[in-house]
């Protein structure tokens, strides 16, 4: 069933928690899901009160990350799964269409000197898509899912990069695979906002402003919270990107710069596609975690709303994640979910009880080190 404002999907909250990831064993998880447990658009009974104080700290939770057991689980019950695993070969044929789309539009842009409204219109439209698209393409690479070879997936990871203008390819790969091996662990998984975010982040005003940059604080945070040491690697990837950008910028100019760097700017902010960024982790709900998008928009990024069933087998690539859901229905309809991305943002924004400390922050590391 699908939420009327397309906001928000809860589950029947009766009894029955099975289907809950934070705390449930792997019995519980396996439990049979309700007949009567269909999903039903619900605000809090307080949405939008004004006198609805923010949060003032994370949500801290006793637990490790919940995804190790829930694969464990999962895989007991249908080991077919096993067979989605291994890298996807149309990979690589769409970086190459959309890295060649996005240079011959900053080319063209630069080439004919097409005035900033214009530029700033096509950047939104078409390059906050392309550019985010890339960016998911850099994900899938991190995980392996393009090639068998680690190698492969680097070079391609590398090209995806180009049309974003400055290097991240090898950094997000370092401290993306924490995200998953330590989900939530304070001062570890970079993915989640610093104190002083969340003490900003507190009201509309400064939350619209906190999701407009958000890309920045996703990319700088580490830098500050958990700094790691470039190596060749990184040097590799600097250089890739400083020769593609100067040929760019010899050939057509500062305007192909221009675009390019609006199209990640204004793609990774208040724009339809960013709000993934927001929906995948962000507690709407406390007692869940990880949530998953299900709805139009994940053909263009890789179906990477496909969030939950990622985080709980992320050796299978975005173009098999439907089929996880499929195959194992009784251990996701229980979840609340979103259908829109517009939604989560607005919801985040406007709700007094959202901010940037609406995050699970843990102590306890995952106790096995082979769970990615």
């Amino acid at each position: 069933h699908e939420a009327g404002n397309g906001v928000f999907i809860f589950p029947n909250r009766g009894v029955h928690r099975a289907a809950i990831m934070q705390n449930a064993t792997p019995e519980e998880m396996m439990a049979p899901k309700p007949a009567d447990n269909k999903p039903l658009a619900k605000f809090p009974a307080n949405y939008m009160e004004k006198d609805v104080a923010p949060r003032q700290d994370f949500v801290w939770s006793e637990t490790s990350e919940p995804h190790y057991k829930r694969r464990k689980a999962i895989l007991a019950k249908h080991p077919e799964i096993r067979e989605l695993f291994g890298p996807d070969n149309n990979t690589m044929g769409q970086v190459f269409f959309v890295v060649t789309l996005q240079t011959a539009i900053a080319a063209y842009m630069g080439f004919h000197n097409i005035n900033w409204g214009i530029m700033g219109l096509v950047a939104y439209c078409i390059g906050g898509f392309a550019n985010h698209h890339l960016f998911l393409a850099v994900h899938e690479m991190a995980h392996g899912l393009a090639f068998e070879s680690a190698l492969a997936n680097r070079m391609l990871a590398f090209v995806a990069n180009f049309p974003a203008v400055f290097p991240f390819a090898v950094s997000f790969q370092k401290y993306h695979l924490e995200h998953h091996q330590h989900q939530g662990v304070h001062d570890v998984d970079m993915d989640i906002p610093t104190y002083a975010e969340g003490k900003f982040a507190v009201n509309v005003i400064a939350k619209t402003l906190w999701v407009m940059c958000q890309l920045f604080f996703y990319a700088l945070r580490p830098l500050f919270s958990n700094p790691k040491p470039a190596g060749l690697a990184e040097l590799a990837n600097l250089t890739c990107c400083v020769a593609y950008d100067y040929a760019m910028y010899h050939y057509f100019g500062g305007k192909a710069i221009a675009y390019l760097v609006l199209s990640s700017f204004l793609g990774g902010g208040l724009h339809p596609i960013a709000g993934h960024f927001i929906s995948e982790h962000y507690m709407f709900n406390e007692d869940q975690e990880t949530y998953s998008y299900y709805g139009p928009l994940n053909w263009v990024i890789y179906y990477a709303g496909y969030h939950v069933e990622h985080h709980d087998f992320p050796r299978i690539p975005g173009s098999r994640l439907s089929e996880v859901h499929k195959l194992a229905p009784e251990f996701y309809e229980n979840l609340a979910h979103h259908t829109s991305w517009s939604g989560c943002i607005w919801r985040y924004i406007t709700d007094p009880k959202m901010g940037a400390f609406s995050r699970c922050r843990r102590h306890e590391r995952a106790s096995n080190k082979k769970s990615n």
